[in-house]
């Protein structure tokens, strides 16, 4: 029997959902605290570009907007490093020339409000949430011209980001464990913008990187020929911090000095610098994640993650693809559909957040080590000459289905395969000799004989 289902936030995550309960023939609506960014002048709210990867293509499949997407998203085959002595050096991330893709939030998030409602579900913009009696299902909600008023919901699902209403008021019941953690970075967006005629000053198939130990810059590149550029940096302590930037020429030393290739392209440093707001990075625990058979949180509201694996819109992606799944194998049930929702989407939004923050060290500190890159190029030889018994947790993340958490468990047994293998010397002068082949496809079989047990499926 099809139920009438309330979400709350027309992000990323609440759109597609939309879509998905729509096309199952549930009425829905939809509560946005937000104005309808469609308008003129409106823009997206969050600005760190997405970087779309396997989970997120297969949910927009799962939407019907696949097609309609691919030729608006611009292919990341690797990592551009950009170091402070100007030299430059590419990273691929896939042994087989895969990408991740560069999407406009802003322009996703249009696309799929569209379609929603193309689907017949209602947004109803600029109402807020206040706080939701959970038990009793009731939502109460403010207009923008101060009204306040409640809605009984049937079925409820919070999709309203790190700071969800349906989150908050779940944390206020007994027996739920939540949790959040701010880091002590920020980031700010700037802009690179384009050449003359509208070109790409910089390579276009790359996230480029500009690496400096404890703080760090990245840009993604946009259709238009600029690159998103978002700047990661302590808010204060010792070392660069954003409390030390406090004047022009505090920022154009830095630039100077740090940043002097990326500066040459952005003349508008200053002003964005300035005028852009230092925003902050949150990782959300919470447990359980539904109530009953009548409310559930989804993508950022249960599991707000750091954006340093670029899997923050792509886990959401994928809670809507395993709804979706739970929804052919359990029809009507919501009870059952709901608690195996959770069952098997918590550990890997927790595994998520932990692969996140790991990341973050790694774009930050390591990509720039002779000893890390030289990793790098090992795993992706290993992929090629072992590909049905290795292949990198990086691309289990990315480019696979395989849970996160799986991808996670993956890592101790990479790093004893790996370490087993540098410390014999230099990997690809040791290929040459028999003795040393045999060794490694002794290692190889040892790593995946240890990994077999773990569930590789989605």
């Amino acid at each position: 029997m099809a139920r009438e289902v309330t979400i709350l936030g027309a992000g990323l995550v609440g759109s597609l959902l939309a879509v998905i309960l729509r096309k199952r023939g549930h009425e829905v609506n939809v509560y946005e605290r937000r104005g309808d960014m469609r308008a003129a002048n409106m823009s997206a709210g969050k600005s760190i570009n997405l970087a779309m990867s396997a989970r997120g293509w297969k949910a927009l499949e799962l939407a019907g907007l696949k097609d309609e997407m691919e030729p608006i998203a611009i292919p990341m085959y690797g990592r551009y490093l950009h170091q402070p002595d100007g030299n430059t050096a590419f990273q691929p991330y896939s042994k087989n020339n895969e990408a991740i893709y560069s999407v406009s939030r802003g322009e996703l998030n249009r696309k799929l409000m569209t379609l929603a409602e193309q689907s017949g579900a209602k947004i109803h913009f600029e109402h807020k949430c206040n706080s939701v009696d959970v038990a009793a299902n009731v939502l109460h909600l403010e207009h923008a011209d101060g009204k306040k008023h409640t809605v009984k919901a049937d079925l409820l699902f919070g999709a309203d980001g790190a700071h969800s209403a349906l989150r908050d008021s779940y944390t206020k019941m007994p027996r739920v464990n939540a949790s959040q953690h701010y880091l002590e970075y920020g980031y700010k967006e700037l802009a690179i913008l384009p050449g003359k005629n509208g070109e790409w000053v910089m390579e276009k198939n790359a996230l480029h990187i500009w690496p400096r130990g404890k703080y760090m810059m990245i840009a993604l590149p946009n259709t238009d020929g600029t690159f998103t550029c978002t700047m990661f940096m302590p808010f204060e302590g010792e070392g660069m911090a954003f409390d030390k930037l406090n004047t022009e020429a505090d920022v154009t030393t830095l630039f100077d000095t740090q940043f002097a290739d990326a500066k040459a392209l952005m003349p508008g440093l200053l002003e964005d610098f300035f005028t852009n707001p230092t925003s902050a990075l949150i990782t959300t625990h919470i447990f359980p994640w539904h109530y009953k058979d009548k409310s559930a949180l989804i993508g950022d509201a249960a599991h707000a993650i750091v954006p340093f694996y670029g899997q923050g819109m792509n886990a959401g992606f994928e809670d809507c693809t395993v709804l979706s799944g739970l929804l052919d194998a359990h029809g009507d049930n919501w009870d059952t559909i709901l608690k195996q929702y959770e069952i098997k989407r918590k550990p890997n939004g927790d595994a998520v957040a932990q692969l996140a923050l790991q990341n973050f060290t790694e774009m930050r500190d390591k990509v720039a080590d002779p000893m890390f890159l030289e990793r790098k190029k090992i795993e992706k030889e290993l992929g090629k000459r072992f590909p049905d018994q290795f292949v990198s947790v990086y691309e289990m993340v990315s480019f696979s289905h395989t849970p996160y958490n799986t991808a996670m468990q993956c890592i101790q047994a990479q790093d004893w395969l790996l370490q087993q293998i540098m410390q014999e010397g230099d990997f690809f002068v040791n290929l040459e000799d028999g003795t040393f082949g045999n060794k490694l496809g002794k290692w190889v079989n040892e790593y995946h004989n240890a990994v077999q047990q773990l569930d590789f499926g989605v």
